[in-house]
């Protein structure tokens, strides 16, 4: 519940007692404190431990009071007086540098003076182009979503378009052209390794 400014004395009475009723603490920042609070912050104590050394304020509180002074410059934050040190790491294996292992994912590494066998490149599986009339030709502004968005040429010349035949429910491409994108994983296999020869 947010609670404007009380105009009369009345309104702060019930104010105050409608706080303390809920349950809320009621903390007045007084010359004292507020000195305690700039003291506290220029030797860099956190909003968290200032509202814990001061007692009966939040660290929220801190935060608002600090904002509302401008207390902007600082001291570094408390920490350990003494730099922490850090061990020295021996290394739990030998170094095997220039040795060869023969485990893991280099068990079977060939040896650079090895006879490397050259195998013939893989040719790509022949696609079976269709023409298609140019009545049918769609470009980016005329496709929907019934017609076979299947792009046809380089996006960079002037004869570049869409298949634009029926596609199938619920697919972007015409059947024929669905065959070619979607094919089966046993499939594409067999056409690398018959490529491969």
């Amino acid at each position: 519940m947010y609670l404007s400014a009380p105009g009369t004395e009345s309104e702060s009475r019930n104010v105050l007692n409608h706080m303390r009723h809920k349950g809320a603490s009621i903390m007045s920042w007084t010359d004292e404190r507020v000195e305690l609070l700039k003291k506290l912050w220029a030797e860099g104590l956190s909003a968290s431990q200032i509202a814990n050394r001061m007692g009966g304020v939040t660290r929220n509180a801190v935060i608002g009071k600090v904002h509302r002074l401008g207390l902007s410059g600082r001291a570094t934050p408390t920490r350990t007086a003494r730099p922490r040190t850090r061990k020295t790491r021996t290394p739990s294996h030998p170094s095997t540098a220039g040795v060869f292992r023969s485990a893991g994912n280099t068990a079977l590494k060939m040896e650079p003076d090895a006879d490397i066998e050259t195998l013939p490149e893989p040719k790509p599986a022949t696609i079976h182009e269709i023409e298609i009339p140019p009545g049918e030709r769609r470009t980016i502004l005329t496709l929907t979503e019934h017609t076979c968005k299947w792009p046809i040429g380089d996006p960079g010349q002037e004869d570049f378009h869409f298949c634009g035949r029926n596609s199938s429910q619920g697919m972007p491409y015409c059947p024929h052209h669905a065959a070619i994108a979607y094919q089966p994983v046993q499939d594409r296999r067999r056409q690398k390794r018959a490529a491969r020869g």
